[in-house]
């Protein structure tokens, strides 16, 4: 093998194309299906583009792994170089990602490519994979990565504020009867990450905006206590002002380097829908608070 680790991950990071081109990480689609027809993410769909299906047909689109094809595609210049590759998918309790790519490195007989299952989505997976970027062009072998960020994957925070459960309830994730409630009541649940999974950890009463600011002050004990490296904002198309009264409320804090704002892609914004914003972030790590892991 060569001696360059070439980072890789599915398209359910949520990181910005400024952000993949930075740290050169490679993206791999996950598959929107609408309808009869499947459209990978980021590359043949847009967020608004499956809003306007959702509304239009009454539902939500269906979500797949990564295509084995369209992967391998992708992954083989790489593998053809003999680079080390180190790739991250979506939590395995959400999608088979992880073993597409696992069935792939068989096949293939590549055992230079490794596979880190985030436990995780959205900007939940991008924080590991920067922190993976990060190791490698510190110049870390694919085994120091990824047993370093394995280690850490208890440590990443990843919650997101739902406008509305009209989404989640199409797609079999609530039932109807409790969307049309929570809808009514104006509740907005709080979904955290935890051990792979999402489950509600409390519900919001109010407008989003109300919502949106105790949640912020529910986070303030645990983000001032932060790995002070980087926070994203992530979203799925809220309102520009509730964006911006986030990262203000954020920065006015003094203690990350780096506030990101990125917008959820396809399978995210399939299942939450539209007003989604979430706070993702490590917890303290004595090794980045002193600049940065050593290998």
């Amino acid at each position: 093998m060569g001696s360059k680790v070439r980072i890789a991950a599915d398209s359910t990071c949520d990181l910005t194309e400024d952000l993949l081109k930075q740290y050169d990480i490679c993206r791999i689609p996950l598959c929107i299906i609408m309808g009869e027809e499947s459209f990978y993410d980021g590359e043949e769909v847009t967020p608004d583009q499956i809003y306007a299906w959702a509304e239009a047909n009454r539902t939500t689109p269906k979500t797949a792994a990564v295509n084995p094809e369209k992967t391998l595609e992708i992954l083989r210049p790489f593998m053809e170089a003999g680079e080390e590759i180190v790739f991250f998918g979506i939590s395995s309790e959400m999608s088979t990602t992880c073993n597409v790519v696992r069935l792939i490195r068989e096949e293939e007989q590549y055992p230079g490519l490794h596979v880190v299952d985030s436990r995780n989505l959205s900007t939940g997976i991008g924080l590991q994979v920067l922190r993976a970027a990060e190791m490698a062009a510190a110049g870390c072998s694919a085994e120091e990565i990824v047993g370093a960020i394995e280690a850490d994957r208890k440590k990443v925070c990843a919650s997101f504020v739902v406008d509305t459960l009209t989404y989640l309830a199409r797609g079999g994730r609530c039932g109807s009867a409790t969307a049309l409630l929570a809808n009514t009541l104006k509740l907005h649940p709080l979904i955290a990450v935890k051990d792979g999974v999402m489950q509600v950890e409390k519900k919001y009463r109010g407008g989003l905006g109300t919502a949106l600011r105790r949640y912020r002050e529910d986070l303030k004990e645990a983000l001032l206590s932060a790995d002070r490296r980087r926070v994203f904002i992530t979203h799925s198309g809220c309102d520009e002002e509730l964006i911006r009264q986030t990262y203000e409320e954020l920065k006015a804090l003094e203690h990350f380097e780096e506030i990101l704002i990125t917008r959820a892609g396809g399978v995210v914004s399939s299942h939450c829908g539209p007003g989604t914003l979430g706070i993702l972030f490590y917890t303290a790590d004595e090794d980045y608070d002193k600049g940065g892991r050593t290998c």
